[in-house]
């Protein structure tokens, strides 16, 4: 049996997503990261970088989304392209993992949970955010998934993060269709799947913390205390 350590973040999504689409057995262990769950000692030993989301197949702890999406992947030979496609499977997902990801998270954080002055970091994250994005919609422009002609788990990793454009860039729905059209084609077709209804069905029976109180800020931005802020 599978255990999920997850929430309903963008990284976590992506390994509930295809959970779902494959069909293998799981148990969710929900982690409140605003309430400091992420520094028990029980989940460092799974997870020492202190992050969701892993799981533990079996006894083996695997962390990372996207080491999680493969390994996954490779377990049920599912939504994997073939073997002809194998460099841009890695090629993409790495790119999802080391760029699209870590800047579009930035992006968010500077945009929505950092007061003062942040006109230079935000214009960096916020510039990088679309630079990746622009990349990921070209390649949809040129081909319906993006490796190969099958949905994969390349698009998974994707979903995770493309469904807080309107969030990151701090814009409305019509304006992130209007500027990343094939991107939201993905997300149409991929949120119009029976897996994206059952992760909503979820999201009705797993409640995490939302207060962005002085716990939660704590717990999500230990790097403060260095400057004294709470």
């Amino acid at each position: 049996m599978i255990h999920l350590y997850f929430t309903f973040a963008p990284n976590p999504m992506k390994v509930l997503l295809l959970l779902e689409e494959t069909g293998l057995a799981y148990t969710p262990v929900p982690i409140d990261t605003r309430k400091g769950e992420q520094f028990a000692p029980e989940f460092l030993a799974i997870n020492p970088n202190a992050k969701v989301p892993a799981i533990v197949d079996d006894g083996r702890a695997v962390f990372d989304s996207n080491a999680i999406l493969l390994y996954l992947a490779e377990k049920t030979g599912q939504f994997l392209p073939d073997a002809s496609h194998r460099h841009e499977l890695l090629s993409w997902l790495m790119f999802i993992a080391s760029g699209v990801g870590p800047f579009s998270g930035q992006a968010v954080h500077f945009r929505v949970y950092v007061e003062g002055e942040k006109t230079y970091a935000l214009n960096r994250y916020d510039f990088e955010a679309d630079r990746h994005w622009k990349i990921i919609e070209a390649r949809l422009a040129q081909q319906t998934w993006l490796v190969g002609n099958a949905y994969s788990i390349v698009d998974m990793a994707c979903w995770g993060w493309a469904r807080l454009i309107p969030m990151m860039f701090g814009i409305d729905e019509k304006e992130a269709r209007a500027r990343y059209p094939q991107i939201h084609r993905l997300l149409d077709t991929i949120n119009a799947r029976p897996a994206v209804a059952r992760i909503d069905a979820m999201r009705q029976r797993h409640s995490f913390k939302t207060e962005n109180d002085a716990e939660a800020r704590r717990h999500m931005f230990p790097q403060l205390a260095r400057i004294q802020m709470t």
